[in-house]
């Protein structure tokens, strides 16, 4: 994903993105940064690429607020590399080039402690910034609180991990239990090469089925667990299928094969099937 050298450019080299290229010597001497900074407007601040940012809209009238995906973007957490640094005398501007976009950043400084952040850092470093994110003349650009030297690849691979969990947390609609495992299976199907409906209902199941889980067992587990023993006409086939988040047609050859063998057997219609085991 990310080159490495003080370029500033991502060539796609994945192997780059652990050799440490991409920083300059001086950073290995530096603080490192956490993940979730105490700085000046760093509480609250929403992980984001530049492109996710290239689609924020204004969340009111007055224009005076961005969102993304629905959340408010006022202040927003980037990662990226450091590009044509100028330095003044009340403020240092660069861009940020994070491999998805660029976009331009600018540090005041009156104070010291802002002059020297600023004085470490150099163009080539990846750097993790905290800021305000405006707009002028329809173009957007961060206002930075804290600019802090990366020292460690594993936050920028967590930096966009955190990216797209928040994507999908406010992206996929909220559903009974657990929408992460609801992301889980959205994601490992799209792998697979088709999307199965968002159900109304996930269990571990799911999971399990999605990364080729014996599909046999699963169905007779189901049909095993003590609920459904103390069902008086068995469980509806669509149930099934909402619980494995599988296309019907191969819960149904699994339902044939137990009906065949004797484990399971239809009651008060071919929708509707119990486990033996209690009749």
């Amino acid at each position: 994903m990310y080159g490495g050298g003080g370029g500033g450019q991502f060539d796609g080299g994945a192997s780059n993105l652990f050799s440490g290229g991409g920083f300059m010597p001086s950073q290995a001497t530096q603080t490192p940064e956490s993940s979730f900074s105490k700085s000046r407007g760093g509480q609250g601040a929403l992980p984001l690429t530049v492109k996710q940012i290239s689609e924020a809209y204004h969340s009111n009238d007055d224009k005076s607020n961005f969102a993304v995906d629905g959340m408010d973007a006022s202040n927003v957490k980037l990662l990226g590399i450091v590009m044509n640094k100028a330095e003044r005398v009340t403020d240092v501007s660069f861009t940020l080039d994070d491999g998805t976009g660029k976009i331009d950043v600018n540090r005041w400084v009156n104070e010291t402690c802002e002059t020297d952040e600023m004085a470490a850092i150099e163009n080539g470093m990846y750097v993790v910034i905290n800021g305000s994110l405006k707009g002028f003349q329809g173009k957007k650009h961060v206002v930075a609180f804290s600019v802090r030297p990366v020292v460690d690849f594993n936050v920028v691979t967590l930096h966009f991990i955190e990216c797209i969990y928040v994507h999908l947390e406010n992206t996929i609609p909220k559903v009974q239990g657990s929408s992460l495992l609801g992301a889980e299976t959205m994601m490992k199907n799209e792998v697979q090469g088709y999307q199965t409906p968002m159900s109304n209902q996930f269990s571990p199941y799911s999971a399990a089925a999605s990364s080729g889980g014996n599909i046999l067992q699963l169905v007779s587990d189901i049909f095993q667990e003590k609920a459904s023993l103390a069902r008086e006409h068995g469980l509806h086939v669509d149930e099934i299928v909402q619980r494995l988040c599988l296309p019907k047609d191969k819960i149904m050859e699994a339902i044939h094969y137990h009906v065949d063998v004797g484990n399971i057997y239809s009651t008060i219609d071919d929708d509707h099937y119990k486990s033996a085991s209690n009749g």
